[in-house]
């Protein structure tokens, strides 16, 4: 998920609360806006929905795209809403119901749920690993070589209290930096497809490149990595998760148990298809949807990332940011995970055998 050229100052938790309560407030009024629609069974003999309204992000296929593309979404439709720039913004609009799925960094969604969002975590959807992890480049010939040659400096990151502010925390800590000296690295929102460019023309000293936009800037060259994510927290490891929120789980049980089934399915399509076929695939989704988009950087896919078999989720997932999120005032003791993450509508299964697209080949979206 991915942002401005502006020099941004850090969300405090005060704040991001409050960001959070006036969006709550804000779903009263949009709530009734769109329509959705809806067919089957539900409980108590009403109807479920099936039709999922989602963001998108501009160049990139979703797993959700890829499920419903190979018809593991079976009869429930996927609907278009915009594209976003964040997982903040993402799981955001889940919960002023503007979308009915999200996904963000696992702090993101610790955040909006301790502000008193009623979103729930249903699968992992991407995480790090040998071949897909985000790196902080800085140019070949920068002087910043240690974590103290940061202070002062800016690190482009693609919005602010999400995964690339954790990680960055977490390794000016771990590299002996004050509170204080932290406060000084500034982080400056920047659209990740414009980051590499800011980098090489120094509007920033530092750039936060992941996936097809970190290996396109490897290969043009000129640039090294200060340190990656993997690296700091160790890997590999699941950084985010899908949301949905609790009321459309329990009024839509069978199409929630298809949609999370479904991307646990593509999950396991993307890590078992070879990676040409993968790459033919997201070529494909895109040039049908029409968006006016470029394939260009496709060609840099590597790996799903998704640690977990099927995307299940574990207490770990969010345990791990347990110190960042005290540091920055987000919870004050320790997590409550059950209220945190579900996995009963993931029905893959934690040892089910990876998932197979369809024999007969991808599926329609009818």
């Amino acid at each position: 998920m991915t942002n401005r050229l502006l020099p941004a100052r850090r969300l405090s938790a005060a704040g991001t609360a409050a960001a959070v309560a006036a969006a709550a407030a804000l779903s009263l009024v949009l709530s009734g806006c769109s329509g959705q629609a809806i067919a089957g069974a539900g409980p108590d003999g009403g109807t479920e929905v099936k039709t999922i309204r989602y963001q998108g992000s501009p160049n990139n296929v979703a797993l959700l795209e890829v499920a419903e593309d190979l018809g593991y979404l079976g009869d429930v439709k996927l609907e278009w809403v915009s594209n976003t720039t964040s997982g903040p913004q993402s799981i955001q609009s889940v919960a002023t119901e503007q979308t009915d799925i999200g996904g963000a960094f696992t702090g993101a969604v610790i955040k909006l749920i301790e502000a008193g969002a009623p979103v729930q975590a249903v699968i992992n959807y991407y995480g790090e690993d040998k071949d897909t992890f985000t790196g902080y480049y800085v140019e070949e010939g920068s002087p910043i070589q240690t974590a103290r040659d940061l202070i002062g400096k800016k690190i482009a990151v693609n919005t602010l209290g999400a995964h690339h502010e954790a990680v960055i925390t977490t390794y000016l800590k771990n590299s002996g930096l004050t509170p204080e000296e932290i406060k000084q690295v500034q982080l400056v929102v920047v659209p990740p497809n414009e980051t590499e460019v800011a980098l090489r023309k120094k509007q920033v000293d530092v750039g936060t490149l992941g996936g097809v936009l970190q290996d396109r800037a490897l290969a043009e060259g000129g640039i090294r990595a200060l340190f990656t994510d993997v690296g700091v927290i160790g890997g590999p490891f699941d950084a985010g998760q899908y949301v949905l929120r609790k009321d459309f789980l329990a009024k839509n049980p069978e199409t929630s148990r298809t949609v999370v089934t479904g991307v646990a399915k593509a999950i396991e399509w993307e890590r078992t298809t070879p990676r040409e076929q993968v790459i033919a695939k997201f070529e494909e989704i895109i040039a049908k949807r029409g968006r006016n988009e470029s394939t260009e950087a496709l060609k840099y896919w590597k790996s799903v990332g998704v640690a977990s078999p099927g995307g299940r989720i574990q207490d770990t997932d969010f345990t791990r940011w347990e110190d960042y999120l005290k540091g920055a005032g987000v919870i004050s003791g320790d997590l409550d995970t059950a209220r945190l993450y579900t996995n009963d509508f993931n029905h893959l299964g934690p040892t089910a055998p990876a998932a197979t697209a369809p024999s007969a080949g991808p599926a329609s979206k009818g």
